[in-house]
């Protein structure tokens, strides 16, 4: 280890050469700074999109009712398809590999729900108990809508936390409890929570009751469902298999697109992780860019260095100092300048991917944006041993140069 004479010889050749370290120094620092901006951005991207999953499963496949667009045996184009009961049935029966299915019917007009003197306009969701797990319904006090309720038709609801805190507050228990849904009273059995945010403020009924209270009859609105072991190779022919289902069932062309629109998760699913994959490569192509471009920087200014401390390495080794220290400082004080600047480089960048996800209020896609920790700090200790090893080799060669010739160095 060096004595403090060898410290104090350091800093002095720092102080004096301020431009050179500021140069080197910033080339270490400005690699690490922007590796880490474009590694946490890209986690942001990624995370925003992901959170787009959460509140759904991503193994689903959606079916809205549409418009014909084209004539089909005989039947005029405009048609509006309108699903039923049956639909649901017969996706059930039909679709092999159906694992959670549920259908929904939308209550029109006022969606208004009170208790005593408390109201408020949530969003009233009608389903079948699949929804629990199309949905990814967690569940935080009581039970999810069940095949008894859809049986006997009974008036239960399942609120979420939001709206029980609203109606009742913090304190108050809601289960068991009665609201009005549009002047009719159901009965709380279940509190839940949601990962997805907008599916927070509503509230859910049994599909039958629903269909029976509100004068739905046998209609509804959509339905989903999961699948089970089907890979993105087989969801497509799931898709078509779908739609040929339900265009023989309401007469519309199979090719008409606009009949049914058919949201499916597992291709979207799929599309996006292939988005991620893209974006992380091109990010660590760049990175790496970044990294080779202050590393030839680095290499640069140590070959400059050495070259022009050769007079000095000469009157060094002319009052006695061995090779080995004249190499073992020159590395020294390029490893603590690397250091220093990387450390820099690594807080600047880690502190504004920190400044900017507290400051992401509202945005859907891009969420937490981080970068993981031991990526960021191999590379800092990368650029700082290329710097230090791109220092080396010219020290060796100018520590073995004889000093009268060193002296005579120009």
């Amino acid at each position: 280890m060096l004595d403090i004479d060898s410290w104090q010889e350091i800093f002095g050749t720092i102080k004096k050469n301020k431009l050179r370290t500021f140069l080197t120094g910033f080339s270490v620092a400005w690699g690490i700074f922007m590796l880490i901006i474009l590694l946490g951005s890209g986690k942001g991207f990624e995370n925003g999109v992901k959170k787009q999953f959460a509140g759904d499963a991503v193994n689903s496949i959606w079916v809205y009712s549409g418009r014909t667009s084209t004539a089909y045996k005989g039947l005029k184009p405009g048609r509006i398809i309108r699903f039923t009961n049956k639909d649901y049935d017969e996706t059930k029966r039909k679709v092999k590999q159906v694992e959670h299915i549920s259908a929904r019917y939308r209550i029109r007009g006022n969606q208004s729900i009170t208790y005593k003197d408390k109201y408020g306009a949530f969003d009233i969701v009608t389903v079948h108990p699949d929804t629990k797990f199309l949905e990814m319904v967690n569940i935080k006090k009581g039970r999810f809508i069940n095949n008894f309720d859809i049986k006997k038709y009974r008036k239960i609801t399942v609120i979420s936390l939001i709206v029980k805190e609203a109606l009742f507050g913090k304190d108050v228990e809601a289960i068991g409890k009665f609201i009005n849904v549009n002047n009719i009273p159901f009965k709380v059995v279940g509190i839940f929570e949601d990962e997805n945010e907008r599916d927070n403020r509503r509230i859910y009924l049994p599909i039958s009751t629903a269909q029976k209270v509100f004068n739905g009859q046998n209609r509804i609105r959509n339905l989903a469902f999961t699948t089970k072991n089907v890979s993105p190779k087989q969801c497509k022919k799931l898709e078509e298999e779908v739609r040929a289902q339900f265009a023989a069932r309401h007469k519309f062309d199979k090719e008409d697109k606009s009949a049914i629109f058919i949201n499916n998760n597992i291709d979207n699913f799929r599309q996006a992780n292939n988005l991620f994959t893209g974006i992380s490569l091109f990010i660590w192509i760049i990175g790496i860019g970044t990294i080779i471009a202050g590393i030839v920087g680095v290499s640069n200014i140590m070959i400059i260095v050495v070259k022009e401390r050769t007079k000095e390495i000469g009157i060094r080794k002319a009052i006695g100092a061995t090779p080995r220290s004249i190499v073992n400082q020159i590395l020294l004080e390029a490893i603590l300048i690397t250091g220093i600047a990387g450390y820099f480089g690594l807080v600047f960048g880690v502190g504004l991917l920190q400044l900017i996800s507290s400051n992401l209020h509202g945005t859907e896609f891009f969420l937490n944006p981080q970068v993981d920790f031991r990526i960021a700090v191999s590379a800092t200790l990368l650029l700082i041993f290329s710097g230090a090893l791109a220092g080396y080799f010219p020290a060796k060669r100018a520590s073995k140069i004889k000093p009268i010739v060193a002296l005579r160095d120009e």
